[in-house]
């Protein structure tokens, strides 16, 4: 098939989630299908990554969006319009104008749309429209006004106007897509209990298990405790600071050897800490992270699509305590592929255990790895995601 596919991200190199995800389904799609990438970018540093995708790809383009989203422009075409900051943030007038060309040129079989947020750069066409969410934003949005700190109420309201914005025209595309992709099943039931009459196929995020399963270095001698995450997204910044003042002194109290290691993206810019048993840094590989940890920690509160750190850790063979949120969207029994924890004494608890019991944590690691293996490798992603193409083109390979 011919497929047109829009992202907002160029999807190399996968340093966020949504990267990772698009990077490694073009990459097991491309030896079946002609992918015609068109990505937006912050800067032109980034257009030096295209070489690598133009492996996978018959064709890219990147065009340019402001690198700061916080842009006079932005705000006043937000506040002076019905969209919301987040259409506004990722548009691209000449990304519209490309793809309305590309359409007109190519007999294209099927458009893949990454977030229904680059649906706007879509003119009008009879060509199917897959839109793919990988997580229901408006609802994230809420969970963050609603815990805004009391001294920030005078930006509520101007705040849940844009979540009004966001949610209706969330809803208008997947009506107006011909099918939607949901990452997980508790998306998919959440998509269709807001819009009745919508298509909804889930397409799971996933991980590379031969990547994550080979040895790059060796666990340290002193139990570690292990977060990863790209600070500049909501959850991750609202987690890491639960996991430093709730979670992590509870720990300490009950061993005062244990370390914690915070990696990812913007981790130095944006925590900071005073405990010396707190490490905080970027690793070049991220598998050093997962493999010198003897438990990774995920403290969500928020939920939405399913988080690729946890299959990262669980395919290294790291044992895992998380909250229901942090492991929502993905099929796992608690006490057999991870701990369960709601409070940060549930947290902190498990994770002790895990520290001081190295039969459950390897029982566990195995049992997580086992279910990655068999069930959220990219190259079954990447299966589903055919299939769906298609479902949505009557049968056309």
């Amino acid at each position: 098939m011919k497929i047109l596919m829009i992202t907002p991200y160029l999807p190399y190199p996968p340093f966020s989630g949504g990267q990772v995800r698009s990077y490694h389904l073009i990459k097991n799609l491309a030896h079946k299908h002609q992918i015609f990438l068109i990505s937006l970018v912050k800067n032109n540093q980034e257009k030096k990554y295209i070489k690598e995708l133009e492996k996978f790809c018959a064709r890219v383009w990147a065009f340019d969006r402001p690198s700061s989203p916080w842009t006079l422009r932005n705000i006043i075409r937000t506040g002076f319009s019905f969209d919301p900051f987040l259409v506004v943030r990722n548009f691209s007038a000449l990304a519209k104008k490309k793809i309305k060309e590309e359409i007109a040129k190519e007999n294209f079989d099927l458009i893949h749309a990454e977030t229904f947020y680059v649906m706007s750069h879509i003119p009008p066409t009879k060509i199917p429209i897959l839109l793919v969410e990988q997580t229901i934003e408006c609802q994230v949005y809420d969970h963050f006004v609603k815990t805004l700190p009391y001294y920030l109420f005078f930006l509520k309201p101007f705040l849940y106007f844009d979540i009004f914005k966001l949610e209706w025209w969330e809803k208008f595309y997947w009506r107006k897509a011909d099918l939607v992709a949901a990452v997980s099943e508790s998306d998919q039931k959440m998509i269709i209990q807001l819009v009745k009459k919508v298509n909804v196929r889930v397409v799971p995020n996933g991980v590379d298990c031969n990547y994550f399963s080979k040895k790059v270095t060796a666990k340290e001698a002193v139990p570690t405790v292990v977060f990863v995450g790209n600070f500049k997204w909501l959850q991750n910044k609202e987690a890491v600071d639960l996991l430093v003042k709730k979670i992590w002194p509870l720990i300490v109290k009950k061993n005062q050897q244990v370390r914690l290691l915070i990696v990812g993206r913007h981790s130095e810019e944006f925590v900071r800490v005073c405990d010396p048993r707190i490490r905080v840094k970027k690793v070049r590989d991220i598998r050093e992270a997962y493999q010198t940890g003897w438990v990774f920690i995920a403290p969500f509160r928020s939920g939405g699509g399913s988080r690729l750190k946890i299959f990262e850790a669980m395919a290294s063979g790291l044992p895992v305590v998380a909250t229901a949120k942090g492991v929502e969207g993905i099929r796992v029994k608690n006490g057999v592929h991870y701990l369960k924890g709601e409070t940060s004494q549930e947290l902190a608890t498990n994770v002790i255990r895990l520290i001081n019991n190295r039969e459950l944590a390897l029982k566990i690691a195995f049992a997580a790895r086992r279910l990655t293996s068999l069930n959220y490798d990219w190259q079954i992603s990447a299966k589903k995601l055919d299939n769906v193409y298609r479902e949505i083109t009557n049968g056309k390979n």
